[in-house]
């Protein structure tokens, strides 16, 4: 498969699902078919209805939180911007890619619209063509530029959808979904410094109780999970991005007490130590 253009159409399922905060290069377009699913990008919550697409640069941390034994059905195209740029160039469209570069992240709500319905067709074709099992070479040209091709398409009928739906608010969100927003924007900008739950809560002006059940039912995590994993995106930042920069130093400006809970915490969550993934990161630059 094609790291460059990675496409799946309408994965399916229902169960107990577990999907961990991620964040990667690649832009992301996400379309959400049926099913239930709140979904977390950054310190927003969306509670998405069938039709809704969200658009995303891929490095704005994010996941879904599904319902266990609801049904959960979505489509998503993952692309290199660096894959597509030549031929954007070329036809002087760069603009196509002004959604993932100037908003972060959005959500389209189409109501399962006309447009919305070509849309989830192309990337049908698209996801054909991505698929392991036809035993594509990556290398055969033809084939390249059918993905490319299509992508382009993909990408049109999304600034179409854009501009049509000129990015309005959507429903007025619960009282539950602003609380959880705003623990989840208190936790980014205060990573880095000593939290508890009592801390946030004073802050915040909650109980300990409402804080840890609202967070939990709306997100998915506890709010100390929450609150680890934003540490930890941080430091793989902070290795990637000042490579001399000691660990110890790394470890203490993203709110951790001490060197060994840092370098047990990420070794248990990475598979690796920091010293390690450091290592592997730049090697790939």
């Amino acid at each position: 498969m094609n790291e460059n253009l990675i496409t799946f159409y309408r994965l399916s399922g229902t169960g107990d699902y577990s999907f961990d905060y991620h964040s990667h290069q690649e832009y992301e377009i996400y379309f959400f078919h049926s099913g239930s699913c709140r979904y977390l990008i950054n310190n927003h919550i969306y509670d998405l209805k069938p039709g809704d697409i969200l658009l995303m640069d891929g490095m704005t941390l994010h996941r879904p939180n599904v319902q266990p034994n609801y049904e959960y059905i979505r489509s998503v195209v993952h692309f290199s911007p660096l894959w597509i740029k030549g031929v954007l160039q070329e036809m002087g469209s760069m603009y196509l890619l002004d959604p993932f570069q100037n908003l972060q992240h959005c959500l389209i709500r189409t109501n399962e619209n006309d447009k919305s319905k070509y849309l989830e067709d192309v990337c049908r074709r698209l996801s054909q063509l991505s698929n392991p099992t036809l035993n594509i070479e990556d290398n055969n040209i033809q084939v390249e530029t059918e993905r490319k091709v299509l992508l382009l398409q993909v990408l049109i009928i999304v600034n179409q959808l854009v501009k049509e739906a000129r990015l309005e608010i959507p429903d007025k969100k619960e009282a539950k979904t602003e609380q959880a927003e705003k623990i989840a924007s208190y936790i980014q900008l205060n990573y880095m410094k000593k939290l508890t739950l009592d801390f946030i809560a004073e802050e915040l002006n909650v109980s300990k109780s409402y804080l840890s059940h609202v967070f939990k039912e709306i997100t998915g995590f506890t709010v100390m999970e929450y609150l680890m994993k934003c540490r930890l995106t941080q430091v793989k930042y902070l290795l990637e991005m000042e490579p001399d920069k000691p660990l110890k130093d790394i470890a203490y400006e993203c709110g951790f007490e001490s060197v060994a809970h840092f370098s047990r915490y990420f070794r248990e969550k990475v598979g690796v130590t920091a010293k390690e993934y450091r290592r592997l990161r730049l090697a790939m630059e």
